[in-house]
This record gives structure tokens, C-alpha cells and sequence, in this order.
């Protein structure tokens, strides 16, 4: 783009925003700390949200050594009101720092004292101050011909085509202090920078699409859009992929192929698809009572029901408990229980060992088991 239509192109956009926006003009006989303060909320922001943050500020705090001395995160707290508090209270906190270690003091108002060039140097040499906030104390309070641009406003030029990719990186506006005249500049810039706030605050807002239509007409490629959601039962293509190639496939599609390739092709589902059989569920057995010694008879008559129990059995029914380890029975015990198996009798149950009475399978005792 030439010069002369550059400069043409500057002229129509502040005829445009003169329609939808008014100026704001900030007191140039305030403080140049305050002016600092106030470009530091005002970057990226409205002029009604950049003033209600900084009155919350002094408000939360006792004065500028507080500030100073606190986090990050209650900074932020405070002027929440911002699009980007954590920002805003970064700069804020690191140039009170640096001004209060140069100076121990919070004044800055001996740059007024020199030129605007050496002013301009001290600006840009202080911790946490930005393009921006250097611009706008020049322009408010040292009464120089500079135009604040953040990066919203940026954003907006480069959409109508009035800066570069190049001009962008290098944080560059040509043309446009020439274009717009130094009596005209604080007016331009306070418009400009309402509309680079709207544009932060909602890109895809039509107030402001209709701003930069009216401003340049071959803006309408650059503008942002929505991305339009994908329609039903199709993949969106990877960035850097083709659209003819299909997609990777995933680990999950790539291991079920596997498992299905692993079975045969015979008819066999793999065992996780094969149908369970339906049917009445088996009910637990109901766990028999232990035989008690209540009678004789009881005894007697489970003795001639089950005459293969082991010794270990009729130990525990009739006998104490020994502490001794079970033996196999010799050859005369097992004739002898032969023998009384086939008479219908209950052999004699051994003695236990560890206790000097013997077991009685007659009488036992009326004490109820413990």
C-alpha cells in the first residue's frame, strides 16, 4: 500500500469512528505515576473498566507502598473487572517496584523537567512499561505527538490492512503519526483504542465488523469467524493432514481389529460377544448343623448311618480334644472295627491321651456346649 492511500485510509477510519464512538480526554496536569498507573489498567481495555480498577485499587489498598508490597493474586482480585487482571497487576506491581528502588519515593515528575527524548528513554527503561504505556504518557502528560497502540488495536489495523505482519512483529504503525495530525492525535487515539477494546472483548461482535466494512470493504476475508461445527458422522481432519488422506488410526480400533483377527473366520465369536445362558441361578446349599450330643440315641443312630466317619468325627463328638496329630489305625483297631460294624454295634471310642478320664459315650454331660 503507498503512502498516499495509506494516509487516505487513516483519514476515513477516523471519520468512522467518530460516528460510533466519543472521545475521551485524560488531565494532562495529573500526576505522570497516575498516568502510568492508568495505562498500565487501560492496555486492552475500556476507559469505563481501566477507571473503575484503579479506583478499586487505591480503595482496597492505603496508599502506593501497599501495592507495592502485595501479591499478584490480591492485585488481580481487585481489578477483576479487566480482561486480563493478572497482567494488568504484574505491570502495576513491577513498576512500583522499580520506581520505588531508583527514586525511594513514588514521583516521577522530573521528566517534565527535560527533553521529550530523554523523557522517552527513562520511560522505556522502567520495569513492566510497555509500547503502550510509554505512547500514552507521551501523548497525555509530556504533550508529544504519540499515538498508543496495544494489541487489540493491532489486531484491528491489521484486519484494514494498514499494517504488516513485519510492521506487527516490529510493533510499528508507518504513516500513522503523519497521517494524523499532532492537534487531532489524543482524540484519534482515545477512539482507536475503543475500538480495539471491543474488538478484545468479542471479535466476532457485528458492531464491530461493521466499523471495519464501513472503514475498508476488502477487509471481509480478514475478518475472524466461527468455526462452523462439523456435521454429523464426519471426523474433522487433522491440521497439516491432507483431506484426501485418512486419519491414523487410533490404538483402540487398531487392538479390537486384532482381537477379531485372532479368532477364525469360521462363525466363532470371540468368548467376550458369545451369549450367556439364561437360566434359574442355583441357590446356595443351606449349611447342615453340626451333629450336637444331645442323646444316645443320636449318636447311635449316626454312628450306624455314616459308620465310615473318620477318627478325627468321632473324636470331636465324643472325646476331648487332643493336642496330638491324628495316626492311621493299625490292623488290629480296623479288624475291630469290622467287626462291630457288621454287628450293628458302636465301637469303643479311644481314649484321649491328654485327658485321664476316658470318653463316655453313655451319659454325657447335661452342660450345655459353650
Amino acid at each position: 500500500m503507498t503512502t498516499s492511500s495509506r494516509a487516505a485510509l487513516f483519514e476515513k477510519l477516523f471519520k468512522v469512528l467518530r460516528k460510533y464512538y466519543k472521545p475521551v480526554f485524560p488531565d494532562p496536569n495529573a500526576p505522570i505515576l497516575d498516568h502510568l498507573l492508568r495505562a498500565c489498567c487501560l492496555e486492552n481495555a475500556s476507559y469505563q473498566a481501566a477507571e473503575t480498577a484503579l479506583a478499586a485499587l487505591f480503595h482496597e489498598f492505603f496508599d502506593l507502598n501497599e501495592i507495592r508490597v502485595s501479591t499478584v493474586r490480591e492485585l488481580a482480585e481487585v481489578m477483576a473487572c479487566l480482561p486480563d487482571p493478572a497482567a494488568a497487576a504484574q505491570r502495576i506491581k513491577r513498576l512500583l517496584q522499580h520506581v520505588f528502588e531508583e527514586n525511594y519515593t513514588f514521583s516521577l515528575e522530573e521528566l517534565r523537567k527535560g527533553t521529550q527524548g530523554a523523557a522517552v528513554e527513562r520511560l522505556q527503561k522502567i520495569d513492566g512499561v510497555t509500547p503502550f504505556a510509554v505512547a500514552y504518557v507521551v501523548q497525555s502528560a509530556l504533550g508529544g505527538h504519540a499515538i498508543p497502540i496495544d494489541s487489540g488495536t493491532m489486531e484491528v489495523l491489521k484486519i484494514l490492512d494498514l499494517v504488516s505482519e513485519k510492521d506487527a512483529a516490529a510493533w510499528q504503525v508507518p504513516g500513522l503519526e503523519r497521517a494524523i495530525p499532532k492537534s487531532k492525535g489524543i482524540e484519534f487515539g482515545s477512539l482507536l483504542h475503543q475500538l480495539g477494546a471491543d474488538f478484545t472483548a468479542n471479535p466476532y461482535s457485528p458492531a464491530v465488523h461493521e466499523i471495519l466494512l464501513a472503514t475498508h470493504s476488502g477487509a471481509k476475508d480478514r475478518l475472524p469467524k466461527r468455526r462452523s461445527p462439523s456435521p454429523p458422522g464426519e471426523t474433522e481432519v487433522p491440521a497439516g493432514q491432507p483431506k484426501g488422506e485418512s486419519a491414523p488410526v487410533s490404538t483402540t480400533f487398531a487392538a479390537g481389529v486384532a482381537k477379531q483377527e485372532s479368532h477364525p473366520v469360521s462363525g466363532e465369536q470371540p468368548p467376550d460377544s458369545l451369549p450367556k445362558k439364561r437360566g434359574r441361578k442355583k441357590k446356595n446349599p443351606v449349611p447342615q448343623p453340626d451333629p450336637s450330643p444331645l442323646s444316645t440315641s443320636s449318636a447311635e443312630a449316626e454312628s450306624s448311618t455314616s459308620p465310615s466317619e473318620s477318627p478325627s468325627k468321632e473324636r470331636k463328638e465324643g472325646s476331648l480334644p487332643s493336642s496330638e496329630p491324628l495316626r492311621p489305625p493299625s490292623s488290629a483297631e480296623a479288624s475291630r472295627k469290622t467287626s462291630s460294624e457288621s454287628s450293628g454295634k458302636r465301637p469303643e471310642e479311644p481314649t484321649s491321651r491328654s485327658s485321664k478320664h476316658p470318653a463316655s459315650t453313655a451319659k454325657l454331660s447335661k452342660k450345655k456346649p459353650r
